[in-house]
């Protein structure tokens, strides 16, 4: 029978050592994530500070993706908060213009995708920019017979 000793001063200190550096790569890569997320609100007229105050953040993610303030409460149900998370988190992305993989990367990847976008070059376009909008519902303005018409361009009223 093996007898192991797991109370000795070597195991503890490699223990203590794995968990130091743990805590300090957590700490590096949240630091980025939260940085990148100041930049990213900034771009979007917001103020930067809010990305460090925990649910105000989410208040001000959910204003930059054109979803209404209630929508906060979906994230405290279960399971529901796991797919409301990604899908806003989807509208994110949109805002600055990206498509559907950099959702699934910043998923992941936080703490690169935000300092990318947020110190990149990528502009905000508006809420989700055409989807949170409604880009897909009728737009009494729009000339539907003719899709390429500029819907500012002055009108003759005998027409």
């Amino acid at each position: 029978m093996n007898n192991y000793d797991y109370n000795d001063s070597m195991s503890s200190g490699l223990f203590a050592a794995m968990g130091i550096g743990t805590t300090l790569v957590s700490l590096a890569l949240s630091i980025l994530a939260i940085a990148g997320l100041w930049k990213m609100f900034e771009k979007a007229g917001k103020p930067g500070w809010a990305a460090i105050i925990p649910v105000y953040n989410l208040i001000v993610i959910l204003e930059i993706v054109g979803k209404p303030i209630w929508w906060i409460f979906f994230f405290l149900i279960p399971c529901v908060n796991f797919v409301v998370i990604i899908w806003v988190l989807n509208l994110l992305m949109k805002s600055f213009g990206k498509d559907s993989i950099y959702t699934v990367l910043a998923f992941f990847f936080s703490f690169i995708i935000f300092p990318m976008i947020g110190f990149g070059s990528d502009r905000y376009l508006g809420p989700s920019a055409a989807e949170a909008r409604g880009g897909n519902s009728f737009d009494q303005f729009k000339n539907y017979k003719n899709p390429f018409d500029d819907p500012n361009a002055p009108r003759d009223p005998t027409a």
